[in-house]
């Protein structure tokens, strides 16, 4: 077991963070529940050892959930990235809120090709909670864990649907990347949109952890 903050402690913090006012629905906003994220990432960190020191990066990290969670557990540097400039807005107001030092936000879009050659193989761990390629966002999902590959030399920790699991495993695989379940968890996702009908829905996620394997 690796040293962490104690759980109770990091719900509490993230339980603090502001969300969208207006989520884009063309964007998939959503914030991770306090309650699903905390778990991720003590998870990460006393299981795994891959937060404390580490150079992270949070892709699509929205209004700063796990991106302040990442801080909080000592990560040595947080790099967020977001397209959406009121979430970036947003975020950078949660971080002056808690004072972190060991954070940064970067404004772009994480699918274009030219994001690649900045970021390739720079970061010792990656995460996120990628849209799930609803609506008119079909493989947005795979995209953003492609870039996850890019990105780390180490691990990368992902939520997905757990009806893709075949695919996400078969996408690692084919990767060169080890895919491991770590939990199945219910996503509680409230209702947030005009044309959502009911006040919340439970959706069945994984939480994986992916290793790269060759590092040449």
């Amino acid at each position: 077991m690796w040293p962490c903050m104690k759980l109770r402690h990091l719900q509490e913090l993230l339980q603090q963070i502001d969300g969208f006012d207006n989520p884009k629905v063309h964007l998939e906003q959503y914030i991770t529940p306090p309650h699903l994220a905390s778990h991720m990432l003590h998870t990460i960190q006393t299981h795994y050892g891959d937060i404390d020191g580490k150079l992270i990066a949070d892709l699509g990290s929205g209004c700063g959930g796990l991106t302040l969670g990442l801080a909080a557990l000592n990560a040595g540097l947080v790099i967020g990235f977001e397209v959406d400039q009121t979430a970036v807005e947003i975020c950078h107001s949660n971080i002056n809120d808690q004072a972190f030092s060991n954070i940064d936000i970067v404004q772009c879009d994480l699918t274009s090709n030219s994001f690649l050659s900045r970021w390739f193989k720079q970061f010792d761990t990656v995460i996120m909670n990628p849209p799930f390629g609803t609506k008119h966002n079909a493989g947005i999902d795979m995209d953003f864990l492609q870039k996850g590959f890019a990105l780390s030399h180490n691990t990368i920790y992902s939520l997905h649907k757990t009806s893709t699991r075949a695919h996400v495993l078969k996408v690692a695989k084919s990767n060169c990347v080890k895919a491991e379940v770590l939990a199945q968890l219910r996503y509680d996702l409230p209702s947030s949109y005009k044309f959502h009908k009911k006040t919340s829905v439970d959706i069945e996620v994984d939480f994986f952890r992916f290793q790269i394997l060759n590092n040449s």
